[in-house]
């Protein structure tokens, strides 16, 4: 199979165009987004949709998340992520699978039929997780493309894949919250360095390889600006794979947290990672577990 995103490898750090769409099937596969939310997310890399979920459903989810959280077989197993330097818990992954609202989150209509609508296929889910940002010490999360990881240490072939988050609390200026870079999409940032074996370890914590170099971060910006996600709780956004993005420390009194769904389309299902390494764990990089997803009935 052709790699038409080499990064790191010993390479330089290079700007290579996009050459797969961002909305599949001019969004014609199924109807949920509006013409003007796919639009948007084309032109931008990203959509955010306010007020999706109600109270009640948010805080449902935060219960589920928080007894996650404190569930010791949870914190002893290989899905939690604790922050540089601390015991606090940065990320907990394959959420879907380990709790029961999680699993119908993946499910709702509400965000499978738009993943489906702009893959223009039947989707799985590649990866879930919740991110906390702990009140006062919770650390960044450094500018990145997702989608060169998951090509480079996972073996996404195409940028064919997306990433649901779910705003389970407000997210202010002041605590942390995801930033993006607008057009950033259509450029691939091939970046510097080798991948390690078993690099995960230390990436999900804090991520050195695979980041993009300044010069291109800058231009990248300057073109297309910056753009950070304040919104309520119950909001969702949905960025494509290749969207540049990160967030910043949370220096506030208040926890924030967000949970994760990344549906990938069943036409674009993982193969031998393009880096040379040993794939990454199930509960990173779904292998195994990848039939299509159902929509859940919608709500009366």
């Amino acid at each position: 199979m052709k790699d038409f995103y080499v990064s790191r490898a010993g390479r330089d750090a290079a700007l290579i165009a996009r050459c797969d769409p961002v909305v599949y099937d001019q969004g014609g596969y199924v109807d949920a987004l509006t013409e003007e939310q796919l639009r948007n997310y084309a032109r931008q890399g990203f959509v955010t949709l306010n007020g999706v979920f109600s109270s009640r459903e948010v805080q449902a989810l935060c219960d589920e998340a928080i007894a996650l959280e404190h569930d010791p077989s949870v914190r002893e197993g290989e899905e939690v992520i604790r922050e540089p330097g601390s015991a606090a818990l940065r990320s907990i992954f394959r959420v879907h699978e380990l709790g029961h609202r999680l699993a119908g989150l993946a499910r709702d209509p509400r965000l499978l039929n738009a993943a489906r609508q702009i893959l223009g296929s039947e989707v799985y889910v590649h990866q879930s997780r919740v991110n906390m940002k702990p009140a006062l010490d919770g650390e960044e999360f450094y500018w990145h493309s997702d989608f060169e990881t998951w090509h480079v240490e996972d073996g996404m072939p195409a940028m064919r894949a997306l990433s649901c988050s779910v705003l389970l609390t407000d997210n202010t200026p002041f605590n942390g919250p995801l930033m993006l870079i607008p057009e950033s999409h259509q450029q691939f940032v091939a970046c510097v360095g080798e991948t390690p074996e078993d690099h995960y370890h230390a990436s999900l914590r804090r991520q050195e390889v695979g980041v993009p170099d300044p010069v291109s971060l800058r231009l990248l910006a300057e073109r297309g600006g910056l753009r950070s996600v304040v919104a309520r709780a119950g909001s969702v956004v949905f960025f494509d794979c290749n969207t540049l993005h990160g967030s910043g420390g949370n220096l506030s009194p208040w926890s924030r947290s967000n949970v994760f769904v990344v549906y990938n389309s069943v036409e674009n299902r993982l193969v031998a990672p393009f880096g040379g390494t040993q794939p990454r764990p199930e509960h990173v990089a779904a292998r195994q577990r990848c039939e299509a997803l159902t929509p859940l009935p919608a709500a009366a």
